[in-house]
């Protein structure tokens, strides 16, 4: 049986409206799935929810789509945050599209001293969270934020918010830590922060280090562990 389409749209949503969808999305509908009018949709708008749809007619540039009931609200997720060091393009775009699958609510590239990889393509990165949040079932797209300097970032730190910071020289474990939200979870560059960055760090009241086991980690397969630690421990 074939898996009913979801779809994020800029549109907000409503019973009863009609919308036209365009460009990618007018070709992964009419060309990759080959559907036509009266196929079952899955429309989000990232404000309200989930919503039934059909396709109403197809046109060689646009595909028209009537909305039917809401099938389910907003989802409200755990209040994480990632906070990840900008490192080479596809292995970033790996990370957002992960983040994205483990529930966090916003994402924030943080450059550090040792940050190598700091232009990014926010437009890009959101495609990539759209995938990935319409395959694995949210209802809700996590917040990008602009790249923002750990110093600049640690100087408006809200303290009502855990830091919990990678530390490569040691640390608690996740479950020893009972995280619990709101909460963020740091992760460096790959040649890790700078003295004067864990001084920074350690300083915040609220900060605590999070040991991820014995092994060296790729940023991204930290991101990866970090996240999922939390969401068992202190999240979902």
């Amino acid at each position: 049986m074939r898996q009913i389409p979801r779809l994020f749209v800029d549109t907000p949503l409503e019973t009863g409206a009609e919308l036209e969808l365009e460009g990618g999305q007018v070709h992964y509908l009419a060309t990759v799935l080959r559907l036509d009018r009266g196929a079952e949709l899955r429309l989000l708008d990232n404000r309200t929810g989930e919503w039934a749809a059909e396709i109403a007619d197809v046109g060689r540039r646009r595909v028209g789509v009537r909305i039917g009931a809401m099938i389910r609200g907003r989802e409200e997720t755990p209040d994480l945050w990632l906070l990840t060091a900008p490192i080479k393009a596809e292995r970033f775009e790996w990370i957002v599209e992960k983040a994205t699958e483990l529930g966090v609510r916003r994402i924030v590239p943080v450059l550090t001293e040792r940050t190598n990889h700091a232009r990014l393509k926010p437009e890009r990165l959101r495609a990539h969270m759209v995938e990935a949040a319409e395959q694995c079932g949210r209802t809700a797209l996590p917040e990008l934020a602009e790249a923002v300097k750990l110093p600049a970032l640690l100087a408006e730190w809200d303290e009502a918010r855990q830091l919990l910071f990678a530390d490569e020289e040691g640390g608690a474990a996740m479950d020893a830590l009972a995280p619990k939200p709101p909460a963020a979870i740091l992760i460096g560059p790959e040649g890790g922060f700078s003295s004067a960055e864990r001084a920074a760090l350690l300083a915040l009241a609220v900060t605590k280090r999070l040991a991820l086991g014995p092994r060296i980690l790729r940023a991204d397969t930290a991101v990866v562990a970090a996240i999922a630690q939390f969401q068992l421990f202190g999240g979902h």
